[in-house]
């Protein structure tokens, strides 16, 4: 799989980098999180919201909606899956890392996604980008042997548990915590009940 830069023209589909920010303090911050072997999400962190990034990010990026910063550290190679939500991401990179996007208008019928569309872009250290809504992404994978660590900053209550079901069909199905759908890959590991629609190889970095 061909290794893009997020400054590459391509990136221009799926979202663009997010200039004029000092994510220094942010970066310092991520480097004193957990990075297990295996992967971890914490949507929303105490300590990195308290940073003045979080003000400049709810006001400039998110209009004064309320946002929460968490992060997603670990060690992964693998798609594994991919998930959308009804707004923009923005993900910085606390360490060299790579991101395995898709495209939304991309889901044919069934909920199903070929992954030979899937794209790969390095996401530099210190480098913060806004993933669009019609974006597909799921976990960073790492860009080296010492795993990564990334902010996720996301509307406020994203990705926390549902307060009920969803059983209307269609993308209803695909629900799997707030603001969240997923696409899952059968070789993925995913939990039961998880709509498995990706067709094809489960791509790996390594």
């Amino acid at each position: 799989m061909e290794l893009k830069k997020v400054t590459d023209p391509a990136f221009g589909r799926y979202g663009k980098v997010v200039g004029n920010v000092d994510f220094t303090a942010l970066v310092d911050a991520l480097c004193q999180t957990p990075c297990p072997q295996g992967v971890v999400y914490e949507p929303s962190v105490e300590e990195l919201e308290a940073l003045p990034v979080y003000g400049w990010l709810q006001k400039t990026s998110y209009g004064e909606m309320p946002i929460q910063i968490g992060y997603c550290n670990g060690n992964n190679y693998k798609l594994n899956a991919l998930e959308y939500h009804r707004s923009s991401e923005i993900d910085v990179a606390g360490s060299d890392l790579v991101l395995l996007l898709g495209w939304q208008p991309d889901i044919r019928e069934g909920d199903t996604y070929d992954t030979s569309k899937v794209e790969a872009f390095l996401l530099p250290k210190g480098t913060g980008v806004e993933l669009y809504a019609t974006t597909l992404h799921y976990a960073p994978c790492n860009a080296g042997e010492g795993g990564f660590r990334c902010a996720i900053i996301l509307p406020k209550g994203t990705n926390l548990p549902l307060d009920g079901t969803h059983d209307a069909g269609g993308e209803d199905r695909l629900i799997t915590a707030k603001n969240k759908w997923l696409i899952g890959h059968p070789e993925g590991g995913l939990p039961e009940g998880c709509h498995l629609g990706l067709v094809g190889e489960n791509l790996c970095v390594k």
